[in-house]
């Protein structure tokens, strides 16, 4: 797929020898929800980027308004349980913390629910003044799926952690 155009998704090199990798979430008419489209995308784009001997760090990034405001509860809203677990509904979402070259999470915006999650997957992240992080999946009734609970207690701590996932608050740069 190397050169194809993603529909979900904005792929270049850049920086002074061509050696960073920068991942563009745009999907902006849903502020970059986590499509299964989008993370089909985002695998491809990662194991091309690891398989580039001229990569050696990627940048994931979204828009000024959001990095990836979640998943995208209309693809999931009429998903049963076992629908989701007999499909294996979210595998390939830990293709981030799978790769071997350094990933950076670029945050602006919101990084709400699997946005979060997204980000706390990469190895560093930088967040910028209008950043906004958080796990509201209490607000509609669930809790987080794809590793947010275990992530984001190591990177904040039990007590904020509990207190982000139970109340659904955020919390800024």
């Amino acid at each position: 797929r190397a050169g194809a155009p993603f529909q979900y998704l904005a792929v270049q090199k850049t920086g002074a020898r061509q050696t960073v990798g920068l991942i563009q979430l745009n999907r902006p008419q849903a502020l970059n929800a986590l499509c299964q489209g989008l993370m089909d995308e985002l695998r491809q784009a990662l194991e091309a980027m690891e398989k580039d001997p001229q990569v050696g760090a990627i940048v994931i990034t979204g828009s000024q308004k959001a990095f990836a405001a979640g998943a995208d509860i209309k693809e999931m809203q009429n998903k049963t349980f076992q629908e989701c677990y007999s499909s294996s509904f979210l595998a390939g979402w830990d293709t981030v913390s799978t790769v071997r070259k350094p990933i950076i999470a670029a945050v602006n915006g919101y990084a709400l629910g699997g946005g979060c999650e997204l980000a706390m997957m990469c190895d560093i992240i930088y967040a910028g003044e209008k950043a906004q992080f958080g796990q509201p999946e209490i607000l509609l009734g669930t809790i987080p799926g794809a590793g947010g609970t275990q992530r984001l207690t190591r990177a904040v701590g039990k007590s904020l952690a509990m207190e982000m996932v139970l109340t659904g608050d955020r919390i800024s740069a």
